[in-house]
């Protein structure tokens, strides 16, 4: 596995790797991989010939007060993480490599599906996302790409900006890693004390919850946020920053449940923010297909 650090580079082991006619599989990450980053390389070596995934803690994407400074950084480790998952190249470039002198291009997804959830909450965060994944895009010009699940509206976002930018990419969406108690894998789990940590599976029991209630026949939105809520608040360390049933396609407001609909969380343990959602399962049901 070879670690690159520039875009020029990059560009000469494709052209060495024989990069026509074989398919290229990409991973963006922001480091501090764990076995979720690790399942979405592995993913991606099934399915293609190579594989890059990259390693960049982006600036742009985190908004004023929160944790850029002190996201956890461990290239050496992830290096090898990502060699034994079956990685060719991680690329990890500086901010000046990705953005450049005089940077002054942004791409925005508008409207709802960009403006709820995370987006509500973090002003700017998708923005950030969807400026640096287009130049990631560029820079690696993969066949397929590889998200999770746990990062729910970020892949709709992503998959948004695809299709309205003509970008062929195809954007592949793979399930949430858990910890054997249910709580979701996260590099920011990494933050949490002892007590955090043991309250903070009442995200995904919340989650769980409802799911389950969803598969007996209940269809009441709020009747089900309700069953969430209740775990939730079993983490009285938690501050509970949301908690919404949406369509999962595009994020908008749903008066029944569905199969397919996203129930998404987020809860801050002292600055330690976490996120978790799941997809309610059950017979598919009829409904207006989306935009």
């Amino acid at each position: 596995m070879l670690l690159i650090e520039t875009v020029r580079a990059l560009e000469a082991w494709k052209r060495e790797a024989g990069r026509k006619g074989r398919s290229l599989g990409f991973v963006p990450t922001m480091g501090a991989l764990h076995e979720g980053h690790l399942s979405l390389i592995r993913r991606a070596k099934e399915e293609n010939d190579l594989v890059v995934a990259s390693v960049f803690v982006n600036p742009t994407q985190f908004g004023p007060g929160e944790d850029f400074e002190r996201y956890p950084r461990s290239l050496e480790r992830d290096c090898d993480l990502a060699s034994g998952a079956g990685a060719d190249v991680v690329f990890h470039p500086d901010a000046r490599e990705i953005y450049g002198e005089g940077h002054s291009t942004i791409v925005r997804v508008e409207g709802e599906l960009a403006g709820v959830l995370c987006g509500k909450a973090r002003p700017g965060h998708f923005q950030g996302v969807t400026t640096v994944v287009n130049i990631l895009f560029n820079i690696v010009g993969p066949d397929r790409a590889y998200f999770g699940q746990k990062d729910a509206q970020q892949s709709l976002v992503v998959q948004k900006m695809v299709r309205d930018l003509k970008i062929p990419v195809e954007v592949r969406v793979c399930p949430i890693l858990r910890e054997e108690d249910g709580l979701a894998m996260s590099s920011r789990n990494a933050y949490l004390q002892q007590e955090e940590r043991r309250q903070a599976v009442r995200l995904h029991k919340g989650l769980e919850k409802a799911g389950e209630a969803f598969g007996a026949g209940e269809r009441n939105p709020e009747r089900l946020l309700e069953l969430a809520k209740e775990e939730i608040r079993k983490a009285p360390l938690g501050e509970l920053e949301y908690l919404e049933l949406l369509d999962g396609r595009d994020l908008r407001p749903v008066e029944r449940a569905a199969a397919g609909d996203l129930m998404a969380v987020a809860v801050r343990f002292g600055k330690t923010r976490l996120i978790d959602n799941i997809l309610l399962e059950g017979e598919m049901e009829r409904r207006t297909p989306c935009c």
